[in-house]
């Protein structure tokens, strides 16, 4: 239970990290690129963001080399292309589909919290598995 408690503050931490990358773009810039813009670069915030905290303090994970490392964060950001689709489809179809303010926020934050629960299983299994 408190491993679930963590990572569910650690989720709201990457959301809130990921959004507020984003806002930037939507206040300063318009056009059609401006929410894949703002995606991509919240994306990537977002993922370092949660891959350092889960690699602490989650799975307890002590890379043995800078290599290590990379390989281990190539294999998580893998592990989050499926639940990164779930987040901005959800976040694009809020986007395009409701007419109030910031309903891109509503959508990508709903789309963030059942990425990061499929995502916190194949990490479990795929990407820290004890051997």
């Amino acid at each position: 239970m408190y491993t679930a408690c963590k990572y569910f503050v650690f989720a709201l931490i990457a959301t809130g990290i990921n959004l507020l990358t984003q806002w930037p773009f939507f206040l300063l810039l318009d056009g059609f690129w401006v929410l894949y813009l703002a995606l991509c670069f919240g994306t990537l915030t977002g993922l370092i963001t949660k891959y350092t905290l889960d690699k602490r303090w989650i799975f307890y994970y002590t890379a043995h080399s800078r290599r290590d490392d990379l390989s281990r964060f190539g294999l998580y950001s893998l592990m989050g292309v499926f639940t990164t689709a779930v987040f901005w489809g959800t976040e694009m179809g809020f986007y395009y589909t409701f007419e109030f303010a910031g309903a891109q926020y509503v959508g990508g934050g709903l789309g963030l919290m059942v990425g990061y629960t499929i995502k916190y299983l194949l990490d479990k299994k795929f990407v820290f598995k004890v051997a």
